[in-house]
């Protein structure tokens, strides 16, 4: 079950400060084409196997409306809940039965019900043994079931007494340590996250639900922010992040969504949420290069940047160009390039004048051997052209057009065809020919070498239209790169023959070297033997030579 960000968001009420918690209606969050929603939806599709009615449920239980949101100091009373809580996260060996339900009591005594629900609901199960404890693991379940649905009714506002209970019980199921991948385990270093198959989280019938209580607790009108925060703060926060490395796609999704509504509500954990996903990046970036959640991630940044106010604070340009831009290095970036990509362009179409700084951040990652990453760097050149303005290309159009034309004499079809599709978007035609009399001479070698020696016919064609398009657009400077060209490619050649005259010539002396050198040595042996046998020099004449023959044969 995918939950929709966008949609969750739409109702999120305007914030004050340099960000908005409302989502743009532009914005694609949770978008079930990308590829981490794709992902989670294949995967809980395998993994309906256990669980169903608890996922429904909760499914139903999505809807409540959004609270304000209010700016308070951070607490410290998660620490607290987290260490009262202690050890009582598993079952006891005594019994355990299930609570009478809300509607069979008092609406007075609804709220003490509540909190003996919840502390029911601490207790946690093994579920990697499916036949142990089925009857208590059904009682819990239905349990949290009921306590979404009282969270969801919105009975009553929460004491702060309550926030602490909730808080333990969300620690007891959510905060664990995570298990290490499957490729860990066998200590493979050959892992492809985009061809290996998850590993699903077998408690998910309960955790799903968890969640979903999670979700609506934040979301709901009955929690008061300013007393909510002691218990949803710094640390509740950083052990959610944690849990974004999860390979369970359906966790994340709603990881994803609950962590954005976090930042709705409660504004003054906003600069330590987006300092510590910085951090998760960081780490990322230059020492591991391995995180299931990266992709996430960007996704909630897409929409924070998308509520980011004019103009720039220096924090965020920072963020663009210390994480966003070298967030392209790392060579597992398919995986979350189209959420990278999308934060990217909001940056520059919110402030035109980074276009340059982003353009020249990509042309110092530019893949080298990597031509599907390749690839994927040309179509977001493309975005990123679509919002440049004349005076930013002009800055960086001489290395940015001398990389495209490497690219269009790529030996990798897919390589040259896309860099050649770059001339199919019109604002990018527009802005060459404001500046083809740097643009044309930069890449008319290569358009020349496409025509003559490149093997596909595709790419072929597609350069002939664009050599069609600059001659169109100034037939005089077009015949005077050619000119240009063909005076460089005679003086090329006349280079190459120079080279290969030279080193013939090397030849020749080489060998006329060794021909008089030989006939020293012949001599010099002659000599050696003639004095070792006691005869005169072979070389003399022939008689000398008969003499030594009469030697050896007597």
């Amino acid at each position: 079950m995918v939950f929709k960000l966008k949609s969750v968001m739409q109702r999120g009420k305007k914030g004050k400060g340099d960000d908005k918690p409302e989502v743009s209606a532009s914005v694609p969050l949770a978008s079930s084409s990308g590829a981490a929603g794709a992902a989670a939806q294949a995967a809980a599709g395998k993994a309906g196997n256990n669980g169903a009615g608890a996922r429904g449920a909760a499914v139903a239980a999505a809807g409540a409306p959004a609270s304000k949101a209010v700016g308070a100091p951070a607490g410290a009373g998660v620490q607290q809940a987290l260490g009262r809580f202690g050890a009582a996260g598993k079952m006891p060996n005594g019994s355990f039965e299930a609570l009478p339900s809300f509607r069979d009591v008092p609406t007075s005594d609804r709220q003490s019900l509540f909190v003996r629900k919840l502390a029911l609901c601490c207790y946690t199960f093994d579920f990697t043994d499916p036949t142990k404890n089925v009857k208590e693991k059904e009682i819990k379940r239905q349990t949290l079931l009921e306590l979404v649905d009282y969270v969801t009714s919105g009975s009553g506002k929460f004491t702060e007494a309550v926030f602490e209970d909730i808080t333990k019980m969300l620690a007891a199921n959510l905060f664990r340590t995570l298990p290490p991948s499957s490729h860990e385990n066998t200590g493979s270093d050959s892992f492809d996250p985009e061809e290996e198959e998850p590993t699903m989280e077998p408690a998910w019938p309960h955790l799903q639900i968890v969640y979903e209580f999670l979700l609506r607790y934040v979301v709901s009108s009955e929690t008061d922010a300013k007393l909510a925060k002691r218990y949803i703060d710094h640390s509740f926060v950083l052990r959610l992040l944690d849990l974004f490395d999860s390979e369970d796609p359906r966790e994340r999704e709603y990881l994803k969504t609950i962590l954005h509504r976090i930042y709705g509500k409660f504004m003054v954990h906003r600069p330590f949420i987006r300092k510590a996903i910085n951090n998760i990046f960081y780490r990322f970036i230059f020492e591991t290069e391995k995180h299931n959640g990266v992709a996430e991630l960007l996704e909630i940044l897409g929409s924070i940047i998308n509520g980011f106010a004019l103009p720039l604070k220096e924090e965020h340009k920072m963020f663009l160009v210390r994480a966003l831009i070298p967030l392209h290095k790392p060579k597992c970036v398919s995986m979350y390039h189209q959420q990278l990509s999308y934060c990217i362009i909001q940056f520059v179409e919110k402030d035109f004048k980074l276009a340059d700084v982003v353009i020249r951040g990509l042309l110092r990652y530019w893949p080298v051997t990597n031509s599907q990453k390749e690839v994927l760097f040309l179509g977001e050149l493309e975005e990123v052209l679509e919002a440049t303005q004349s005076a930013e290309f002009q800055r960086c159009m001489v290395p940015l057009f001398r990389q495209i034309g490497r690219c269009l004499n790529s030996s990798h079809f897919q390589v040259a065809e896309r860099a050649l599709f770059l001339w199919n978007n019109d604002h990018i035609v527009s802005l060459v020919a404001q500046n083809r009399h740097v643009v044309l001479p930069l890449i008319f070698a290569a358009l020349e070498r496409n025509t003559r020696n490149h093997w596909n016919q595709a790419v072929h064609g597609l350069t002939l239209n664009v050599r069609k398009m600059f001659l169109e657009m100034d037939q005089e400077l077009f015949q005077e790169c050619q000119r240009k060209y063909q005076d460089d490619e005679a003086k090329a050649q006349g280079a190459e023959e120079k080279r290969e005259s030279t080193w013939r010539r090397l030849e020749a002396a080489g060998v006329q070297s060794r021909s008089p050198m030989s006939s020293n040595m012949t001599t010099s042996s002659a000599g050696v033997l003639g004095a070792q046998t006691g005869q005169p020099n072979a070389a003399a004449g022939g008689p000398a030579m008969q003499g030594q023959t009469a030697v050896f044969a007597n």
